[in-house]
Formats: structure tokens, sequence, C-alpha cells
């Protein structure tokens, strides 16, 4: 190994090949989601997760791991993925998640997917990026942040199911309105009170 090699390694700067395309589903991927979708097999995940994070904040043990992401400016949660899910079953969780954001009035803003090739692994990231509508607040000037800029994460190694990361990312400016909580936000998005229907 060169000198050059190690000094990257030391500085963090060997981050391997990067390539970054469009995020499309195939035809049959889109298929076999919005069977899933009609017959609520998302509702094995939805409520618990929704429990999950809500056990976690009260420091209890839960079905599913989850971890809450919290500071000034971003809020959110990262679901980790356990086998008993499965891996079609949490990429499916995933386009749900983005679709009932979508739902709230948010848009799509950029739907990619980036590829890093380690030396010794290769992780891929899938990324959607939703905004709030362009609107004011009703009788004000105040650009409505509804509840901020939302990110969703999907990362796998080895092309093997990792985690998802569902956080806002909001506006602290006196042109924007105060952001609506993020709970209030999960529980639109996880409608955990969602019974089966026959």
């Amino acid at each position: 190994m060169s000198f050059n090699e190690i000094f990257k390694r030391l500085l963090g700067r060997d981050r391997g090949e990067t390539t970054c395309t469009r995020l499309v589903r195939s035809e049959k991927h889109m298929a076999a989601y919005t069977t899933w979708v009609k017959e609520q097999v998302y509702l094995n995940w939805t409520g618990p997760f929704f429990k999950a994070y809500h056990y976690k904040k009260a420091n209890l043990p839960s079905q599913f791991r989850v971890q809450i992401t919290q500071d000034e400016y971003v809020r959110g949660v990262i679901f980790f993925y356990d086998p008993s899910i499965g891996a079609n079953n949490f990429t499916y969780f995933f386009d749900l998640l983005k679709d009932r954001v979508q739902a709230q009035g948010y848009t799509l803003h950029s739907c990619d997917k980036l590829k890093v090739r380690h030396e010794r692994y290769t992780e891929m990231v899938e990324k959607h990026v939703l905004t709030p509508p362009a609107s004011d607040v009703s009788g004000t000037s105040l650009c409505n942040q509804l509840y901020g800029n939302i990110l969703l994460d999907y990362i796998k190694v080895n092309n093997q199911p990792g985690y998802i990361r569902f956080a806002t990312n909001v506006y602290n400016d006196p042109y924007f309105s105060k952001p609506l909580p993020f709970d209030e936000l999960l529980d639109k998005v996880l409608q955990p009170d969602e019974v089966q229907v026959n």
C-alpha cells in the first residue's frame, strides 16, 4: 500500500467508487407493491413501529428496534430491519412511507439511488426528498413549512437491508411558519389505529 493510500485512509477519504442514478421501480415491483398495499400487509409493521418509537421515547423495550433522531433542526426516527420482516416487505414499507407523506400534500422533489463501493462492502442508499407545497399560512405572509422538508433514506449493505431513516428538516427562519410536530406526522403516516378491511 502506498503512502498516499495510507494517508487517504487515515483521513477518511478513501470512500470508494460512487455512482448516483435516479431511483426507478420496475413494473413488476410496482404491481407487487400495489397488491401489498391493497391487502394491507403493511399493518404487520406500521403499528408495531409506531409503538416502538413511543416505547423508545419512554426507554421501554419493544418488538422492533428504532432510534430517535432529535436536534435543533432535524427530527426523525430510524427503523432498523429485522429478519422477521423480510427484505421485500421492508422495501415496500419504505415506498409506503413516501406515498403517505405525499398524501399529506408533499411533493416528491428528488428520488435517487446512491451506490458506494468500498473496499470490503457495497453500500446502497435509496433516497426520497419531499417538500411541502409552496403556500402561505392563511391570513399571514409566512411560508407554510408544515413539518419541514422530509427526508427518507433506505440503507442497504451488500444488498442486505439495514435501516430506513424518516426525518424532517425544518427552517428556523422568521419567514417560515413554526413547524408542526414530528409525532403528528408519524401518526398520520403510520396510522397506528388503522384496522384490516376485509
